[in-house]
């Protein structure tokens, strides 16, 4: 990962990663997952900034952490491309349209808790975040597929099993599936 090419960090790094991640930020809907599929098409695809298998370890380092996934996944990704002024650069980006949002939105809170039009649009917005998340778990299955790995595979399906059909806590599946990866693809890595 060290010997990426990585940008300029002059002014004009700085504001496209500000303005990509602000804009990102201002337009998801639908939680935190639905922002890293974004994050990557900006980030991975169109500026080049981060390796794809690279985002995704970083993203899935932001899941593990306490807080907002989204939140998380910019620091991380900002402080990878830049350090500590990227992750500021970054997290501030990423907080500020919510913020705004939120903001807006106290002052008129009847109208907008009252409205057909809002109702509506958030069911609409709620089916194009739907559509997100199923594309990065698609994503992310096509990419464990590609690499040959039957047991992350397994760990996938087996987390859904336990957890859709057998309700066992999420919290326990991920240290399970911590533990499971530490232990099973350590080995595979090494071969």
């Amino acid at each position: 990962m060290e010997d990426m090419k990585r940008p300029e960090r002059g002014r004009h790094f700085y504001r496209a990663l500000f303005c990509s991640t602000f804009l990102i930020s201002a337009f998801t809907v639908g939680g935190g997952f639905v922002i890293i599929p974004l994050l990557k098409a900006k980030y991975v695809d169109e500026y080049g900034w981060l390796e794809d298998k690279e985002t995704l370890d970083l993203v899935a380092i932001a899941q593990s952490m306490p807080g907002i996934v989204a939140v998380n996944s910019a620091i991380l990704l900002g402080y990878r491309m830049a350090g500590i002024p990227g992750a500021l650069t970054a997290l501030s980006a990423t907080i500020l349209p919510p913020l705004i949002t939120l903001s807006i939105i106290a002052q008129a809170y009847e109208a907008f808790a009252t409205s057909p039009i809002v109702r509506l649009a958030l069911k609409g917005m709620q089916c194009g975040a739907t559509a997100l998340i199923v594309n990065v778990a698609v994503d992310l299955v096509q990419k464990q597929c590609k690499g040959g790995w039957t047991i992350p595979l397994f760990i996938l399906i087996a987390t859904f099993i336990a957890n859709f059909f057998f309700g066992v806590n999420l919290m326990i599946l991920i240290v399970v599936d911590a533990l499971a990866g530490f232990l099973f693809l350590q080995r595979a890595e090494t071969k």
